[in-house]
């Protein structure tokens, strides 16, 4: 008996490595993928060329993926100012104040929009946020705007990532023992002094995991982006030039136009940028938040 307990701990283990293993193997197939088929750019262009540069003539072959990096960038870095202020004030109001009825009610409606196609975001953008920008905002800072531009795709990018924030943040709020928080309140400290000194301060590793999801959906997300932020490849001046994100880059072109020499392989070292990217944020990401909780629990 005991034998066969042994035998079946280490056919688990076994199992589990080569799943860890397998699941390893596929980035890295895919990372080997991306890189094969945009080769035939790279051969023929140097990187800093490609990557610092903003000349996108396809007929000439000129790939300059400057102004798309750009654009993605900007475009998550401003939903990401966004939807992170918002969506902690959020967690820590039905985490630590709302009733408990409440909390029962928004918590699943919040779980919800996560679940909602992101082309009903982008239609919402064009419909709503793209004519108030038009109309409304942009003439009291710029000449003209369409609307179709970087604040349009930011504020559709913060509210889809607002539920998966908020989400993982009242899981990491709830990880803080109730005890901390009575011992705070007992030394005469009020409720959001406690909220500052003990829940933050103890889950500041959990906020910046959520931040680093948030920042890995919003770069990768095309759909809804694409819709309204107007698609052009410059690089904006202003929170009402449009933009041209790398994911959209990618959509709106892959399959057309395969005629030109080297477009393919442009998309795909357009998709290799975005891969890499990701890539790299989460593993420095990693780091930093290793090194966060080694010094909490120290």
């Amino acid at each position: 008996m005991t034998n066969f307990r042994i035998l079946k701990d280490r056919l688990s283990k076994n199992i589990f490595l080569i799943l860890s293993l397998f699941a390893i193997l596929t980035v890295v197939l895919i990372a080997i993928g991306l890189y094969y088929k945009s080769y035939p750019l790279i051969r023929d262009s140097s990187i800093g060329q490609l990557l610092f540069s903003s000349e996108w003539k396809p007929f000439k072959e000129q790939f300059g993926f400057a102004s798309y990096i750009i654009g993605s960038f900007m475009v998550t870095l401003l939903a990401i100012v966004i939807a992170l202020p918002l969506s902690l004030l959020t967690a820590i109001y039905l985490s630590e104040f709302a009733p408990y009825k409440l909390r029962q009610v928004l918590t699943p409606l919040i779980d919800l929009l996560s679940g909602i196609p992101p082309v009903i975001y982008g239609v919402w953008g064009t419909l709503f946020i793209v004519p108030y920008i038009q109309d409304k905002l942009a003439p009291h800072f710029v000449d003209y705007s369409s609307g179709y531009c970087l604040l349009a795709g930011g504020i559709v990018l913060a509210v889809m990532i607002f539920p998966l924030i908020i989400s993982i943040l009242l899981e990491v709020f709830d990880t803080v023992p109730q005890d901390l928080r009575n011992a705070s309140l007992s030394l005469g400290a009020n409720e959001w002094e406690t909220v500052k000194s003990v829940l933050l301060k103890k889950s500041f590793p959990g906020i910046i995991a959520a931040t680093v999801l948030a920042v890995s959906r919003a770069l990768g997300e095309t759909i809804a982006v694409l819709m309204v932020c107007g698609n052009i490849a410059a690089t904006p001046h202003s929170l009402f030039d449009s933009v041209y994100p790398l994911p959209a880059l990618i959509a709106n072109n892959y399959g057309d136009m395969m005629s030109i020499p080297k477009y393919d392989a442009a998309l795909m070292f357009a998709a290799l940028i975005l891969f890499v990217i990701i890539v790299v944020f989460n593993a420095v990401s990693r780091i930093v938040l290793y090194r966060l909780e080694k010094r909490n629990y120290a």
